[in-house]
């Protein structure tokens, strides 16, 4: 087989998590990487005894076995379209694109293509999740009537970057509309969105919220709820509860969740997770190891495109009972395609 060579696009905070563990892989000879500010890409190649080249052009002109992007949104389907049309299989950061539109038009070219395409929800790749989705797929919880689910970040995104970012909904919710649909194997059928600004003047200005809960109606009559905020100040909290007529497991439950128990000698945290890049870098390492396989043929896409679109559909439709003040179900924001 020819040397394992992967092409990394983005030299931010994800693009760099994801060279330092691709570099970490035995199975991938060659990691390259490139972003448009060019001494950011070969710093970041120096500090990890990588390769940096010129620009995405020159990314794809080396032979490349498979192709990371972790680029802003916006360039999303640029980059996914030209490595899919050169032959190369892509792994994409969530989202696909910054729009529905956008998104069902990338959907279109990718279907007209053979070649493996990946979407970065590395929560499918986390012990945890993947733990809870085996207990409901073996009936050991009984029949599952609700499932809660909480992403809180610590602190904001920059500023800067909340005007690009599509919304807590798009931007932060999303990776738990996937996970709910993947560990329930269940479909989002209706949902129920607020949102509160009680923090920076730069959500509103976005036309976006810092808190959120979610209500959600599955297509058997269970329910979930997700709760997002921006202003955690315990720390990094990702957990999903899957609560059963038998039983219940929770993700994301151990010594470092940021919880701080009322109860009288009950002891706190140790070292909560600081960021998502803490939570999950084992789930994204495992990420960057199935693409590689599905890259190489020896493995299958374990988040494909379609998948992406029903958690973006969900996505939607919160944003839209936000907006209006009401529940809306999924089938009204949904396109035939």
């Amino acid at each position: 087989m020819a040397p394992v060579t992967i092409g990394v696009a983005g030299a931010g905070r994800i693009g760099s998590a994801h060279a330092a563990a691709l570099a970490r892989l035995s199975e991938v000879e060659r990691v390259l990487v490139a972003d448009v500010d060019a001494d950011r890409a070969a710093k970041l190649a120096a500090d990890l005894g990588v390769e940096a080249v010129a620009d995405v052009t020159a990314l794809l002109a080396s032979d490349l076995t498979g192709l990371v992007v972790a680029t802003p949104t916006d360039t999303h389907p640029e980059l996914v379209t030209r490595a899919v049309d050169e032959g190369v299989p892509v792994l994409c950061e969530k989202p696909l694109a910054a729009d529905l539109a956008g998104t069902l038009s990338l959907l279109t070219r990718l279907e007209q293509r053979e070649v493996p395409v990946q979407v970065g929800f590395q929560r499918r790749f986390d012990a945890g999740y993947r733990a809870a989705r085996a207990a409901v797929a073996d009936g050991r919880l009984g029949r599952v009537h609700s499932l809660r689910a909480t992403t809180l970040d610590p602190a904001p995104p920059p500023a800067d970057y909340l005007p690009h970012s599509g919304g807590i909904f798009r931007d932060c919710g999303v990776h738990d509309f996937d996970a709910l649909r993947w560990v329930s194997g269940r479909e989002v059928v209706e949902v129920y969105a607020r949102g509160a600004n009680r923090g920076d003047a730069i959500f509103a200005a976005c036309d976006d919220v810092d808190t959120a809960h979610v209500v959600l109606a599955l297509d058997d009559d269970s329910l979930a709820t997700v709760a997002l905020t921006r202003y955690n100040g315990a720390g990094y909290d990702v957990r999903l509860e899957v609560l059963g007529s038998h039983g219940n497991v929770v993700v994301g439950l151990d010594g470092r969740t940021p919880l701080h128990s009322a109860e009288p000698g009950v002891p706190g945290p140790d070292r909560p997770h600081a960021n998502f890049l803490d939570r999950f870098a084992d789930a994204y390492a495992e990420e960057l190891a199935c693409f590689v396989r599905a890259a190489t043929g020896q493995g299958p896409v374990l988040c494909p495109p379609r998948d992406a679109l029903e958690a973006f559909y969900i996505a939607e439709a919160c944003a839209l009972s936000r907006r209006a003040g009401r529940p809306v179900a999924v089938a009204e924001v949904r396109v035939a395609d």
